[in-house]
């Protein structure tokens, strides 16, 4: 060990042996600048060393894959020559310890993800997950979260068009807030990340550089104990009006094809746009720090380097074009300077007060960073976390209470209160709002429309790993089959615990094999994501929560379909069949207070078969309504199509046989690959028989109408043996307010 003592090191979270292999590659001990930007690179938010090899699972490339996973977005081709360009990031760590900054700067981080590729952004989405709301400290995080993401969102000009939201008590020290952005750009005007051109000019834009936000990743990468709050300085302060400038400025020097590559200056700042800008262009950077503008005086090397100031970009312009894209900075109000140039030696060097004060491989920040492949083990409790004996379940003796019960779970509950802050109509773009299984927005000048949903099931996940990555992955891509779009690319956010303990390991590799086999079966690329590990707090981990982000295309946009019964008088067909699939339900969870057993099995072949008769019948005309069965079962999706409708609820009388099964199975259970659709009383043979042929089950099991929701359930002998009988008003204002009234009395 040289004199940089182990406290030094246990603060900027390296180890002896990582910090042994940084000495033997340079050759010297490393400066504190550079150990500092070790720090942030080397961490599990920048390196993704306990991940990487793990990734490589999943499917990456596909016929209309412009850009997979290593870029700031990914890329898939829509047709007209456009792109849709679309990712998604967590900021899980920041929002718990400051909720609004912390949700607002996530926002502000994944828009300029997009725009960096030289699209433009047209969506947001989010997922969030927070602890049971009885608690003032969750009601007070999801106040403030959802009032960041409508804070910035609104202000920057992008709609906010969907997302989700679950809660479960173990998340209630170490929320998610995931954020996904989607944008349009010309397929060949996408920018890259990519310091190419030795001798190009390098260029710093945006804000001034503070002191906030340092050390940001190593705080996203490391779990948390009761000093959480001590970290309040490291996170990040944004400004969605500079944004908005930001945005415009980056298009415009596109538009003027002034750059040839550009970087976000997101987690760990200066460091990681600069070495990762050169590492993918295998060339070196020189950058001249007294040139950054910086808006606090005395600011070391260090603090320049590592602050996560946000609404900043690294750029690499054309050689004689830095005067022009300076001109077009001032022009909105942005400051801009020359930092820098592309170097040929694969060094990034950087000088500061006259001194080298850094000068490492760009290489070994990034590609050459470790890599470790983790044990894997179940955990002791595993077993006894899938053990249910369903045949010890008490057996449902209210339906229609039970009904009601699940449509005020938090998870199930309408989500008004939270999409009514948000401006989901900035742009005119939006074809289908919030409340339905996806957004559909229309991509303007074609006859094109992009569904995209946010999907996940942190139950699912923790009962069974694998079969919770499957069963992700395939109602992702049954809502947007469900609003007439066909899937064509995913990103994903890997929310876990710490990657050290082997049982979150086991956990994060069933998950992706899951994902992956899910995946190829059904034809989805994976195009980019994120991985957040260490959502732990005091030795308690999150259940794994892998959140997907799905879009898919419509052609033509009209073509597009909502989950609401329409007509008085349309048949409603239920697609799949029903098995007894309990484990792991919301039922259980809000009925019995109980999180066990086995999560419902997904047959890859039958959720295609689906999909693929779902689709057809969408594109020939013949459905008016079409809605996933999930959380809450049947009874929970027939409802919700009964109340949705934001005009006029309808009511629907419904007849189900209950065979073998039981009661609770038939209308609350979760089995997946099922879609309640309602059609024109004559079109009803036609879909029989579309089913028929691609081997679908299929059953007319009711009628749209009326005011109530009636559903008669009949024994296997044909008698009836248990009934729902509601007023369409009373479940609507049940549905409706039951967010709201539990977020009454939040601080």
């Amino acid at each position: 060990m040289t004199s940089i003592s182990q406290e030094l090191l246990d603060q900027h979270g390296l180890s002896h042996d990582e910090y042994q292999r940084i000495v033997d590659r340079l050759g010297r001990a490393p400066t504190i600048t550079e150990l500092g930007m070790f720090s942030v690179m080397w961490s599990e938010h920048c390196s993704y060393k306990s991940s990487r090899i793990h990734l490589k699972r999943f499917p990456t490339e596909g016929a209309r894959v412009l850009q997979g996973p290593g870029e700031n977005a990914g890329a898939v081709d829509i047709g007209d020559g456009l792109a849709a360009v679309f990712k998604i990031e967590s900021h899980n760590h920041p929002s718990f310890i400051e909720p609004f900054q912390g949700a607002a700067t996530g926002v502000g981080g994944i828009l300029r993800d997009i725009f960096t590729m030289g699209a433009r952004p047209i969506a947001l989405l989010n997922a969030l997950r927070f602890g049971e709301l009885h608690l003032p400290q969750n009601r007070h995080l999801l106040k403030q979260v959802v009032a960041g993401i409508s804070w910035y969102g609104n202000c920057v000009g992008v709609p906010t068009v969907g997302g989700e939201i679950a809660v479960n008590d173990l998340y209630s020290r170490n929320p998610l807030v995931n954020v996904l952005c989607l944008g349009i750009v010309e397929k060949d005007r996408l920018l890259r990340g990519r310091a190419q051109g030795v001798g190009n000019p390098v260029l710093y834009i945006g804000a001034k550089t503070g002191r906030d936000g340092i050390h940001g990743a190593t705080m996203a990468s490391d779990s948390f104990d009761e000093s959480a709050d001590a970290k309040r300085p490291n996170v990040q302060v944004g400004d969605p009006f500079l944004e908005k400038l930001l945005l415009e400025v980056c298009l415009e020097l596109l538009d003027h094809d002034l750059l040839v590559g550009i970087q976000d200056m997101g987690a760990a700042g200066l460091t990681s746009s600069s070495c990762e800008m050169a590492s993918r262009a295998g060339t070196g950077i020189q950058l001249e720090l007294d040139h950054v503008p910086c808006r606090e005086p005395n600011m070391t090397a260090y603090d320049i380097l590592l602050s996560e100031s946000q609404e900043r970009m690294l750029l690499v312009a054309r050689t004689g074009e830095e005067h022009r894209v300076m001109e077009i900075c001032h022009k909105w109000g942005i400051d801009a300077a020359v930092i820098g140039q592309v170097t040929d030696d694969g060094m990034l060097r950087v000088r500061h007060g006259g001194q080298t004060v850094a000068e490492i491989p760009a290489t070994l920040l990034t590609d050459e960073a470790p890599r470790y492949e983790r044990p894997c083990a179940p955990p002791g409790y595993q077993e006894m976390l899938q053990s249910l004996a369903i045949d010890n379940l008490p057996g449902v003796k209210d339906p229609s209470e039970t009904l009601r019960s699940l449509l005020q779970s938090p998870t199930i509950a309408s989500k008004r209160w939270v999409y009514r802050q948000y401006d989901h109509m900035v742009g005119i773009r939006t074809i289908v709002r919030p409340g339905s299984d996806a957004a559909v927005l229309r991509i303007h000048g074609t006859q094109k429309a992009l569904a995209i949903t946010t999907d996940g099931n942190g139950r699912y996940c923790l009962l069974n790993p694998y079969l919770g990555g499957m069963l992700a992955v395939a109602e992702a891509a049954r809502n947007l089959v469900c609003s007439g779009a066909e899937p064509i690319g995913m990103t994903d956010c890997l929310n876990f615990g710490n990657p050290e303990r082997p049982d979150v390991m086991w956990q994060f590799v069933l998950a992706i094999e899951g994902m992956a086999e899910a995946c190829r079966a059904l034809g989805i690329p994976v195009v980019s994501g994120n991985v957040s590990f260490y959502n732990e707090t005091n030795g308690l981990s999150i259940p794994p929560t892998p959140i997907l982000g799905m879009v898919g295309l419509i052609e033509p946009p009209r073509t597009a379909i909502t989950q609401w019964f329409k007509h008085e008088g349309d048949l409603v067909i239920l697609l799949g069949e029903t098995e007894e699939d309990l484990g792991g339900t919301e039922y259980l969870k809000i009925v019995h207070h109980r999180e066990q057993g086995q999560p419902p099995w997904l047959h890859l072949d039958r959720e295609k078969a689906l999909q693929a008769c779902l689709l057809a019948l969408i594109h020939d005309g013949v459905i008016r309504s079409a809605h996933d069965c999930s959380e809450g079962g049947l009874a929970v999706a027939i409802a919700e199509s009964c109340i949705t409708n934001p005009a006029r609820p309808l009511g629907a009388t419904i007849q189900l046989s209950k065979g073998r099964l039981r009661l609770d199975a038939v209308l609350f259970g979760e089995t997946p690959s099922r879609v309640v659709l309602s059609v024109p009383t004559h079109e009803g043979n036609r879909v029989l028989e579309c089913a028929a042929a691609h081997r679908v089950p299929a059953a007319v099991i009711g009628e749209v109408g009326g005011d109530r929701l009636t559903v008669k359930i009949l024994d296997d002998t044909g008698q009836e043996c248990a009934s729902i009988d509601q007023s369409i008003e009373s479940l609507l204002t049940t549905w409706s307010t039951a967010l709201e009234a539990q977020l009454s009395d939040a601080l």
